[in-house]
């Protein structure tokens, strides 16, 4: 249903059409200015690792990539979006999986880890799902000024979570 493979430079207009707010924007790529451009988010990803696509049918409906990436230490994700029309249907579990693995295998990463502002809900009740847990929350501020917290999500490799039981 649902295959990953590296981003392309033709993906790069497709996944700039996914964020429909400044919200969505900021939850995703809270540097960036709405509505994205391929220049900012070239910009990213020329910073950033394994920046994955996620792909239905021949189009792409999910991207992500890794912030910090650290061999036998921690990945964080980063830019995590999904296509609008795709949500609620398991691109993002799917996209996440995708994402622990190469954590994981490729990185040999000790944990892996989320961030998420506090009004987004939908980000909020998801990670959990997965198995990320809560560890620590920042102050930020928005784009329109107000303060907010983001909050920090671990998820362990799995080995580890199975020794602390």
């Amino acid at each position: 249903m649902f295959l990953h493979r590296p981003l392309e430079e033709k993906d790069i207009a497709v996944i700039c059409d996914f964020p429909q707010s400044t919200d969505e924007l900021f939850y995703m790529f809270p540097k960036a200015s709405y509505p994205l451009t391929p220049s900012q988010l070239r910009d990213a990803i020329e910073s950033r690792s394994d920046s994955t696509v996620i792909e239905q049918n021949g189009e792409v409906v999910g991207f992500a990539n890794f912030s910090r990436w650290e061999f036998r230490g921690r990945c964080s994700l980063g830019n995590v979006i999904i296509a609008p029309g795709t949500r609620s249907r398991g691109v993002g579990s799917y996209l996440i999986g995708c994402m622990i693995d190469i954590a994981f295998d490729k990185h040999e990463a000790l944990e892996l880890t989320a961030s998420c502002f506090n009004h987004n809900v939908p980000g909020l009740l998801f990670y959990p799902k997965l198995g990320f847990r809560p560890f620590s929350i920042e102050e930020r501020v928005d784009k329109h000024g107000a303060r907010v917290a983001l909050i920090n999500l671990r998820f362990g490799r799995p080995e580890a979570q199975l020794s602390q039981n």
